[in-house]
Order: C-alpha cells, then structure tokens, then sequence
C-alpha cells in the first residue's frame, strides 16, 4: 500500500470513529480522551506478536500499520513454531477489529516493507518498535524526529553511543517514550525495589544477578538445528534490508529468526537482553536511574568464540559492577536467575519473575506504609504508555533510564570481546576512563547509507 492511500484506508473503518492524529487535537500535542491513539507495529515476530496483542487489548488504541521487512513465517517463538512477520500481523490486527466491529471486511491495518513509508504515513500518533536491537536507534530517532511517540523493545540499543543519541532525541522531541523493561510494571519487581528504597533490609552490602545459561539454543530452534552454511534468502524475507546498518555477511539459516541475538553484529547476547532487565531492577532500587555504576570489575567469559563464528557471543560469563560508596553487584550465569540483596543481620530477599521471598520469611508480609518511599507504580507496561500519551507525564520506563541500565551489560561486553577484566566508568560524562580500545567501541560503524 503506498503512502497516499494508507490514511485513506485507515479512515474509512467501518463502525469506528474517525483517526485523528494527536498533533491536531488541541495542547501539547495530547489527544482528548475520547480519540483513539494510531499506532504503527515496526516488527511483528517473537515479541512483536506480545506486546501488539497487549496493545490491542486497550481500546483507547487503534492500531493502523504492521511493518517487518520479512513477509511471514512460522518459525517465531522461543519453541520456533509460531507465525510472524508483516502479513500475518496484519491479518491478525484486522480480523481483531472485525471481531470487535462486527465488520468482517474490515481492512483498516496495512503493511509495510520500509519502516521509513510507515512513518510516512499521515495521522499516525506512535509506533512500536520491535526488531533486532541492531536496528532501534536509527528507527527510534527516526520516529522521534517527525513527532512519534515510540514504545522501544530493550535492549535499547545495539551500542552505548547509539542509545545516548536516543536519549538525546527524545528529550530534545518531548515524545513520550517506554522502553520495553516490563519488569518496571510487576508487583514483585515494584515490591522489592520498594523494600530496598525503605531499608527493609538495612544497608546493603552485595547483590547478585543470575541470568539464564543461555546461548543460541535458548533462542529458538533455528539457532539449535538449522545450518551455519550460507544458502538461498528465503522467499519474502527483504534480507538487504533486515541487515541494515550492520555488517552483510551471506545469509544462513541459524541467525533467522530468532539467533541473531548470538552475533554481536545483532546483540549483546544474554548480558544485554536479560541482563538490561536485572540491572534495570538494581538501578531502580539504588536509585540511580538517570547514573550508573563508576567500575565494571571481574570480567570473565567461558568459551568466548572467534568473533568471525556465525555465533560468536560468550557462552558463559561473570562480571561485578560496582556504585561508588555501594555495593557489589555481581552478574554470573551459574546463578539462580534473579535478583538477590543482601542487607544487614543476615537480612536478604530475591525477587524473580513470579515470585518474590525474604530471609527471615516473615519479612516479605510487612507493609510498606503511606509515609514510606513508593516508586512509581504502572500495572501494566503498554498501557503505561498510552496512559502517558494522554497525560504529557513520564512512562516507568523513559528513553534515558532504558539507556541507563543497558549501559551496564553493553560495558561487560566490551570487556568480553576485548578480554579486558575491568573497566573504569564515568556514567556523568559517559565515557570510559583510561582504555582508548575500549571507548573505541562505544559506538560502532555502519553500513552505508545507514545512520542516527
């Protein structure tokens, strides 16, 4: 569909009111309560497919584009048995709303090849963004840039460089933003940081992160079975185009569609995507949102591959990070995955997703009172977003913030693939103190034409 037929299409929803942007409705850019939000999809596969259902669940939202430059397949899904891509979204997005409409010929979503047509389009208010972490700056910035407000999966970038401009951006902007750490809108993550904050476990002293033992096995079963040796672009996959400002290489079944998160041209791997979501929990609690550690210490990698292997990220690791005057925050992949502090009097408490518990026991049932440190609380991720969008007010999770804590883990692999064991840290300045290799890969180079 092109550009100057797509507000046309979206328009004319059958037994839906009109879609009027957010711009044209009055103060500050903020629609009135009674309109709808149009929002783009930029990625309809394995999290693309969750966060667009939780999306269409909220009926303040009208969901009017699906984008993803790969056509459709069925091998989505940590199990890699679940459909995706731009068709089957679409088909998904539309027979959604004729269900609800009561209109089966509903057709008021569209796809798209190029996120650039879709942020093209007239009277779109937001997009959600979620692709392989090699490509959210430059479609953040892009998006942030004609006005949109942008919901980012995390890790939020690809580089440390790259998220700083985003955050740049998107005050610069004034957009409304959310990074996808969802963990920010559960009661136990909200709970524990809350116990932390109010000295429920007095000073504390060491924390451990335990991420998944996880390599590109965990990634689905492409990156299990399928081979390493280059062969045919599949049909209705826009290869070009999903490689984008990283480095081309021949195209192989083991990085699609899911593995690319064990190439460093793709990801960070398992430091950067769970990891962006335990640290993210532990700034939170300390209280550092907008800082960050001043040391990455103890880097270890096992079994680091050669970094010209199709899957080259370490398959296992530790690293501590520490505060100045704070604890010792120490990430390693033999843990239980979680959160773990340690306070005083042998006081602790860890927290995963689903469950939250304390030493001594009985400690988990105190009450956190009305006079009492309470952060922000947000039930529900996507809704927090849209919420914000009609309020002007912060999501739980800005731009900055999301940068924050992806900093931490984007540090350790830079250690990792230099085989350097601790790096000094100014989180004020952002800059890497003393290690002219190490700040060299702070941003990375892109293909052509491609830039923030």
């Amino acid at each position: 569909m092109n550009r100057r037929s797509f507000i046309k299409a979206t328009a004319a929803v059958l037994g839906f009111p009109a879609l009027i942007p957010a711009s044209a409705l009055g103060r500050a850019g903020r629609p009135a309560p009674s309109e709808r939000i149009t929002l783009g999809f930029i990625g309809y596969g394995t999290q693309g497919r969750y966060n667009a259902s939780n999306f269409l669940q909220d009926d303040r939202v009208q969901a009017v584009a699906v984008c993803d430059c790969n056509r459709e397949s069925k091998l989505y899904g940590y199990s890699s048995g679940e459909p995706g891509g731009r068709d089957y979204g679409t088909r998904a997005v539309n027979e959604h709303y004729a269900k609800k409409s009561g209109q089966p010929t509903y057709k008021g979503c569209a796809p798209f090849v190029d996120f650039r047509e879709l942020l093209e389009a007239p009277g779109l208010d937001a997009v959600m963004i979620c692709t392989p972490d090699h490509w959210h700056a430059i479609m953040a910035i892009a998006a942030m840039r004609k006005g949109l407000h942008v919901y980012c999966q995390k890790p939020l970038s690809l580089s440390i460089a790259e998220g700083s401009a985003m955050a740049d951006v998107a005050k610069e902007s004034g957009v409304i933003f959310q990074t996808g750490s969802q963990q920010r809108s559960d009661t136990y993550f909200k709970m524990a940081v809350e116990f932390v904050r109010n000295n429920r476990l007095g000073k504390i002293h060491k924390v451990e992160i335990g991420l998944p033992k996880a390599w590109h096995k965990f990634y689905g079963r492409t990156g299990a079975l399928a081979s390493f040796e280059p062969c045919a672009v599949p049909d209705g996959l826009d290869y070009e185009l999903w490689t984008g400002p990283s480095p081309m290489r021949p195209y192989c079944s083991a990085l699609q569609p899911l593995s690319w998160r064990s190439n460093y041209d793709f990801a960070g791997g398992v430091l950067t995507d769970w990891g962006a979501h335990h640290s993210d929990i532990v700034q939170w609690a300390f209280d550092k949102d907008l800082s960050g550690p001043t040391s990455i210490e103890n880097i270890k990698a096992v079994e680091m591959p050669p970094a010209g292997n199709v899957f080259n990220v370490a398959k296992g690791f530790s690293y501590d990070f520490l505060y100045p005057g704070g604890a010792r925050v120490t990430v390693n992949n033999e843990l239980e995955i979680g959160i773990r502090f340690y306070g005083e009097n042998n006081r602790s408490l860890f927290v995963t997703r689903g469950s939250i518990k304390t030493d001594p026991a009985e400690l988990v049932r105190e009450k956190i009172k009305e006079n009492e440190i309470h952060v922000y609380a947000s039930r529900a991720h996507e809704r927090n977003f849209i919420d914000c969008i009609y309020s002007g007010q912060p999501t739980v999770a800005p731009c900055e913030v999301g940068h924050r804590s992806n900093t931490i883990g984007a540090l350790a692999v830079i250690g990792l693939r230099l085989g350097h064991t601790s790096l000094k840290w100014d989180p004020v300045a952002e800059k890497i103190i003393g290690n002219d290799a190490a700040s060299a890969m702070l941003s990375r180079s892109m293909r052509a034409p491609w830039k923030v």
